[in-house]
């Protein structure tokens, strides 16, 4: 039977802490200011597909969106008034979807 050195618990203390410190959970980077300005311009280029021909809107762009989806507040003035609808933007597959104007 082979015998362990009498130093193991002390080689076995600094694996212990590599461990624990690779565990602690990491924050995600943040992406660049380029990389926000660039989904912003998706976003609003994705709204403005989906307005009618014709109107001028003023779509205001959430910075940031969900996780997975991009918002925007859409305002489209009509000769009935102003409609406004949210248009919602997918991240993963860059589709967009407009709801229906919310009751005045």
């Amino acid at each position: 039977m082979q015998t362990l050195p009498e130093d193991r618990p002390v080689r076995l203390i600094p694996c212990l802490c590599a461990g624990l410190l690779l565990s602690q959970p990491v924050p995600a980077a943040a992406s660049s200011d380029d990389a926000w300005a660039a989904f912003r311009d998706s976003v609003r280029s994705a709204c403005l597909a989906l307005v009618a021909p014709g109107t001028t809107p003023e779509i205001e762009v959430n910075p940031f969106g969900s996780d997975s989806y991009g918002a925007a507040n859409v305002t489209v003035a009509t000769a009935a008034g102003t409609d406004r609808m949210i248009c919602i933007f997918d991240k993963r597959t860059g589709r967009a979807e407009l709801t229906a104007p919310f009751a005045p």
